[in-house]
């Protein structure tokens, strides 16, 4: 007889004839003590109502575990398959899948109201770099003394930096003054190409 494997465990259901798993304990071959069981073959095939017993026999002639895929059912279905070689695939499937994931995270590019346009350039350049590279933009405006008094040339700066990135983003929160900070939001649209900086041509000379 076999014994138990101890593997972290999971529940099966099912999506669209597809069998998915769910983080959740479940009980493997020895463990499953169940008086009758609805017993699936490791190709899929439904091999019908038995005991546990009998499903674990099954489950002993071709070398592999009997899995609980479904504790709640009437009776508990159970699933044939090789577990150790399953827990192998799906293990690489995971890290295959965290390593393809993009975190997306929050930038933040910060400008005074009276920040010049070469400067204005260098931050936009900046902030078109993170949006297309899938990360949310923070832009804020900060005021200092009498600048308070003129809010409204922050609030211009942030929609024409908006504007600059209209290709490639969308604002998720308009210019918002809190305190001495305005700030607004930018996303990236899906797949939005990096918008290009037009070149400068030079300037041939003449004799």
């Amino acid at each position: 007889m076999r014994g138990y494997v101890l593997y972290p465990r999971f529940c099966y259901h099912f999506e669209g004839g597809v069998l998915a798993i769910a983080n959740m304990t479940h009980l493997l071959n020895e463990e499953i003590r169940e008086p009758q069981v609805r017993l699936i073959g490791d190709d899929g095939e439904q091999l019908g109502i038995m005991s546990s017993g009998e499903a674990l026999q099954i489950a002993e002639q071709r070398d592999m575990d009997l899995v609980m895929i479904s504790p709640q059912a009437k009776p508990p279905v159970c699933k044939i398959m090789d577990y150790g070689k399953f827990r192998f695939e799906q293990s690489k499937r995971e890290k295959e899948a965290k390593k393809n994931q993009h975190v997306i995270e929050v930038k933040e590019i910060r400008m005074s109201p009276s920040i010049g346009d070469n400067d204005f350039m260098v931050k936009l350049r900046n902030g078109q770099k993170f949006l297309a590279e899938g990360d949310r933009l923070k832009v804020t405006v900060r005021f200092r003394g009498r600048e308070m008094a003129h809010t409204e040339l922050g609030k211009q700066l942030l929609e024409r930096f908006a504007a600059e990135c209209a290709d490639i983003a969308k604002v998720d929160k308009g210019a918002k003054l809190e305190g001495r900070l305005m700030t607004e939001f930018l996303s990236p649209k899906a797949q939005a190409p990096q918008k290009k900086q037009p070149k400068q041509e030079k300037s041939k000379e003449t004799n």
